[in-house]
C-alpha cells in the first residue's frame, strides 16, 4: 500500500468510532484493526509502563510531552516515604513528614499528570494518576487536624476500622487495575500487583491491629516504589539522554 493511499484510508477512519475488538490479519499479521479501524502493527504504540499504556494503541494526536513520568515519580516517592514509616524503619512511627509529600508532589503533582494524560488520549493513567493522587490527598486530609477526621475518632475504636475500609476500597480499586495490565509488559503488570498486595496487607494490619502485617504491608510498598521509580525511568531515559535504556519483557506474545 503506498504512503498516499495509507494515508487516505486513515482521514476515511478517523478515530471516532468506539472500539468493539482488536484483532490482527495480513499474511505476517501485519494489520491490527480497532473497532472498525485498520493500522499497520507499526503505526501503534506498544504496552509500556513508562508512557502508562497497557496496551496497543494509536499515537496520541497531540504533540504534548509524556506526563507519566512525572505521576510514577511523584507516587513512587512519596509511597517509599510512607512505607518506610509502615515498616518502621529506624523505629519511626510517626508519619506526619510524609503529608507535605502527599499533599503536593504524591497528591497535587500526580493528580495534574493524571488531567494531562486525558489532554494525550491515555484513559488508563487518566484513571490511575487522577485516582492515587487524590489518595494521597486524602490520606493527608487524615493527617492534618483541621479537617478534623482523627478528631472525629477520639474516645472510639473505631478509627483502624475505618482506615481498613478505607484501605480495602482502595485495594479493589487497584486490583481492578491490575487485571487491565495483564496483556502489558512485566514491570507495568508487577508495579499494579505489588500495590494490590501493599493495600491488602496494609488494610488487614488496620483490621487486625497486628503491627507485623502492617510492617509486611510497609515492605511490598517500598518494593511497589522501586518498580514505579523503574518504570518511570523508561519514560524518562531515551537515546539522547541516557546510556542505559529500559527494555519492555511483554507478557503475551501479542
Amino acid at each position: 500500500m503506498s504512503s498516499q493511499s495509507s494515508h487516505s484510508y486513515k482521514e476515511t477512519n478517523s478515530l471516532e468510532t468506539p472500539v468493539g475488538k482488536i484483532h490482527t490479519s495480513g499474511d505476517g499479521n501485519e494489520f491490527v484493526t480497532i473497532g472498525k479501524n485498520r493500522f499497520y502493527r507499526h503505526e501503534l504504540m506498544q504496552a509500556f509502563g513508562g508512557t502508562l499504556n497497557p496496551g496497543l494503541t494509536p499515537y496520541p494526536k497531540h504533540q504534548f510531552a509524556n506526563p507519566s513520568p512525572l505521576g510514577l515519580c511523584g507516587f513512587a516517592l512519596t509511597t517509599f516515604c510512607l512505607s518506610m514509616y509502615n515498616a518502621q524503619a529506624m523505629g519511626i512511627e510517626v508519619p506526619n513528614v510524609v503529608v507535605g509529600l502527599a499533599c503536593f508532589y504524591g497528591g497535587f503533582a500526580q493528580f495534574c499528570a493524571g488531567i494531562w494524560e486525558g489532554f494525550v488520549g491515555n484513559t488508563f493513567a487518566l484513571c490511575a494518576l487522577t485516582s492515587y493522587g487524590a489518595f494521597w490527598l486524602s490520606y493527608a486530609a487524615i493527617q492534618v487536624p483541621a479537617f478534623g477526621v482523627a478528631a472525629a475518632y477520639e474516645g472510639t475504636d473505631q478509627m483502624h476500622s475505618a482506615v481498613g475500609f478505607f484501605l480495602l476500597g482502595w485495594s479493589l480499586f487497584t486490583f481492578m487495575l491490575f487485571l487491565c495490565t495483564l496483556k502489558s509488559t512485566l514491570a507495568f503488570s508487577s508495579l499494579f500487583f505489588m500495590l494490590t498486595i501493599t493495600f491488602i496487607l496494609l488494610c488487614i494490619g488496620d483490621f487486625t491491629s497486628k503491627v507485623g502485617v502492617t510492617r509486611a504491608g510497609g515492605v511490598c510498598g517500598v518494593i511497589t516504589a522501586f518498580i514505579a521509580f523503574y518504570n518511570a525511568f523508561g519514560g524518562v531515559a531515551n537515546k539522547q539522554n541516557s546510556y542505559f535504556g529500559v527494555k519492555a519483557i511483554p507478557l503475551t506474545r501479542s
